[in-house]
């Protein structure tokens, strides 16, 4: 997964099109081959920290809907619905970084 900055890809894209056109004239500068590398690495490394912290905060929705679905099943009946809609509220936190995690792992 890459995670570029505005500003690495306005830069990789302007090295992108330089290299193009040198690559038209058969005269591409290794520099630029590299420059553009030394981005894509650092957008890699972020991306990669992007991930774990994704995965991180969806094993924490995990285990807060596990929580929450033990007290939904241990609550008193007057406390029942108010258990049931905590319950309900941390699936929908579940889903959420399950999208994120899956929309990150895609791109």
């Amino acid at each position: 997964m890459y995670s570029y900055t505005k500003a690495e890809s306005r830069e990789r894209r302007k090295l992108f099109i330089k290299g193009l056109r040198q690559a038209a004239a058969d005269n591409v500068d290794p520099a630029l081959r590299r420059r553009i590398e030394r981005i894509d690495q650092s957008a890699a490394e972020r991306g990669q920290r992007e991930l774990t912290a994704l995965h991180e905060v969806q094993a924490t929705a995990r285990q807060e809907l596990a929580r929450a679905k033990a007290a939904e099943r241990t609550a008193p009946r007057t406390d029942k619905a108010a258990a049931r809609q905590a319950r309900k509220d941390a699936e929908q936190r579940v889903k959420r970084a399950e999208r994120a995690v899956h929309k990150a792992e895609q791109s």
